[in-house]
This record gives structure tokens, sequence and C-alpha cells, in this order.
């Protein structure tokens, strides 16, 4: 397959992101055909020395910077600083994620880039936006589902806050990144112009909690911790079998009354404290305590043939290889193996949306730190020698070997 295959094929990205949430944005446009050029400093973008590791390589930064280009430039040299620029202003796209201000004192702020070049599409992630009262303050994944009712949500009502097993502020930030990136150059197609897209954690963590903002704006009140539960619905949840737990989603009458049937509890269904979905919330405990008293004496498997057959929404509890390894998994081709330069085999994940009229999402592996460099350089025209004066210069810095996995396990 070739990249013309792809969607965004033809589209330039140039990426100064670093760790996740940016570098995972120019990801997704990459697996659908961006040229994505990835621009790390002298020592490496940090996720390289992030585990686990696999034959000395960051599985984190692999997943994370698949189909992408890797160029070392030192921006603190001007001879660096006008090799950035020159990639920019022949490029669609520049996303990088310093905090607020330290782009500009680069020399690679919008404006700056944006003189070079106005078609240019230019996105920023940051923890808490380019504006307002905490955007100075640095973020991580904790800190955001601290402060944006992630955390106090989570966990069962009379435990403590809880963060959920996944860096998902990160992760979602940089999913609006790559939204906000496609309808700024479908914008660009009618404007000619290309814009800022400024992309804050904070904001997109509130997003994401679409239910919870919701509950919120409608009744003025926090919503409350309630475990592996529904807050408004039962039986909607998580419950014990004779062998693991598995889930049942119950929202409507009919659905509580084919439950019923199917466990052999008709009666059940006339209990007034089952009436509806607001009593049966109220009664959920004893609600709970009728189910697990039928399914403490069957499998999470058997459990799920005999709900399943009844029409009732249910399912086991997996973790995450279990989820990865499962037939529809691997139907939906959610990981792909590829082969890495060296000849070893690595797989990786890639953004979940079919195209029919487009072939396959394109999927290589992560790059060498500076792997691409000469590459890069020759179509700006830049030969062998002049690649020599940068290097004399300072602009494409001292590439740091590869640390083995041994060093980084005794380091």
């Amino acid at each position: 397959m070739t990249q013309s295959n792809l969607p965004l094929a033809g589209i330039r990205v140039i990426d100064f992101s670093r760790v996740l949430a940016g570098p995972y944005c120019t990801a997704l446009l990459g697996d659908l055909g961006a040229e994505v050029i990835k621009i790390e400093p002298p020592g490496g973008d940090d996720y390289r020395a992030v585990g686990p590791f696999v034959d000395g390589k960051s599985g984190l930064f692999g997943a994370m910077n698949r189909n992408k280009q890797s160029i070392v430039i030192d921006l603190k040299t001007e001879a660096g600083l006008d090799l950035a620029r020159s990639l920019c202003a022949r490029a669609d796209v520049a996303v990088e994620n310093f905090r607020p201000g330290v782009a500009d004192k680069l020399g690679i702020g919008y404006q700056a880039l944006r003189a070079l070049n106005p078609s240019l599409v230019y996105a920023s992630v940051s923890g808490f936006g380019q504006t307002g009262p905490e955007s100075h303050r640095p973020a991580y994944d904790i800190i955001l589902q601290a402060m944006c009712g992630l955390m106090d949500a989570t966990g069962a009502p009379d435990g403590t806050p809880t963060l959920l097993g996944e860096a998902v502020s990160d992760a979602v930030s940089g999913l609006f990144a790559s939204w906000g990136v496609l309808a700024a150059l479908l914008a660009r197609e009618k404007t000619g112009q290309g814009t800022h897209v400024d992309v804050s954690m904070f904001d997109a963590t509130l997003s994401l909690s679409a239910t919870l903002v919701a509950r919120y704006a409608a009744t003025g009140l926090a919503p409350q911790r309630v475990g592996n539960r529904h807050p408004s619905s039962a039986p909607f949840g998580a419950y014990r079998a004779s062998d693991g737990f598995y889930v049942v989603a119950v929202l409507n009458n009919k659905l509580f009354q084919a439950l019923t049937d199917a466990i052999g509890r008709p009666d059940m269904a006339q209990d007034p404290r089952f009436a509806d979905d607001q009593t049966r919330c109220r009664f959920e405990a004893e609600l709970r305590a009728g189910l697990e008293a039928w399914s403490a004496s069957h499998s999470v498997a058997e459990v799920n043939r005999l709900l399943s057959a009844a029409g009732i929404p249910v399912a086991p509890i997996r973790n995450v290889k279990e989820a990865l390894e499962s037939e529809h998994a691997a139907h939906r081709g959610l990981l792909t193996e590829v082969r890495e330069p060296d000849g070893g085999a690595v797989r990786l994940p890639s953004q979940p949306v079919k195209f029919s009229g487009y072939g396959s999402n394109r999927v290589t592996p992560a790059p060498a730190l500076g792997q691409h460099t000469e590459a890069i350089l020759g179509e700006l025209g830049i030969g062998p020698a002049h690649t020599e004066r940068l290097r004399a210069l300072g602009a494409l810095g001292a590439v740091l070997p590869q640390v083995s996995k041994t060093e980084q396990q005794h380091a």
C-alpha cells in the first residue's frame, strides 16, 4: 500500500512535541498518511527513556511515534532555529506541547511561523491552554484527572477518589488536537489561511467527561461516586460469578423482565421495589443480592452464555491482553505486526476509524533518534557538505547513542 491510498496523503506535519499528548495527535495523523517529521532535541524525546523496554527500545515511545521520521535539531542554536523554520515554511501543520510562551521564546511560536507560512495550521497542546489564570501551570495526567473531577467521580462510594487505569487526559487531548487540526485544514480549503489550534488538557478532559458535565449542568450538583454501577440505572454494573466478574446493562423494564426470567426469578419483576429504573436504583443493594445469588453458582462463561441467549447485554470483565488477543480485535486490525530495520518484529496500534474509499492504515515503526536527518535535509536541497557545516554549527546537535536494555536496568 502506498501513501497515496490514504486520506491525509500529501499533508506534511512538523512535530515539535514530546512524551504523550502531542505525539499521540501526530501519530493519529500519520496513521492516515500524513508525512510527520519529528524534530527532537539532541537528547531525544523524554519518552525514549520510559519503559517498558524491548530490546532496549521504549514500547511507549514506539507506539506514540509510529509512522514518523526523526531529525535532531538544536533549537537553541541560530542555525538549528533557521533549519526548523525552513521546514515549517513548507509544511501544512506544526504541533507543539511546550508550556505556553516557551515556543515563542524558542522562535517557533505561532506568530513567528505564520509570518513565514500564512496557511500553516499550528496546534498547541498544553495543560490549561494558552490563556487563563492556570495557563502557566505544568500538567501531568494525574493532575488533570484530579482537577477535572474524574478521580472524585471514580471509585467506591465509601472509598477514596481513584485514578483511572489509563492516561486519559493525555490521550483525549491528543485526540482533540488531531480533530482540531483536521477541522482547521478543512477550513483552510475555504479561506486559504491557517489558524492557531489551542488545545487545553483541562478543557479536553472535561469535554471527555460528557455525562458528568451533563449531570452537573442539569442539576447543579457534583456527581457522586457509585462504584462499579451506573448512577441512574440498575442492574447496570459489575457483578460476581463463581469464578470472577461480569457486567450487565439493563436500561428498561422489558430487559429487566427478560433478565428475571433468565435467572429463574420472575417474581423480582413483580416486586414494587424493582418496578422501574428509579426504584431499582434506590434498592440496588437488594437487586444485586438477588442477581448474585443466582450467578454465584455459575461461571462467568456460563453467565454470559445464558444471559446472551436471553438478549441481555452482558460481558466478561477482561484484561487488556484478553481484549487485544480476541478474535474480534484481530479481525478489526487493532494491532499490526511490523518489521523494524534491525529485523526485529513489533506490534503497534493504529487509529480505529475505517474508510470505505481508502486502504488500511499505515503502520511503520517509530524512528531511531535522528534516523532521517540526511533524507529530510535532502528534501530542502541541503547536500552532504552543507549538512556537515550545520553539524559544525551545532544545529544538528550531537546525537546520543541508544541506551541498551542492560544499561537501562542498571541506571
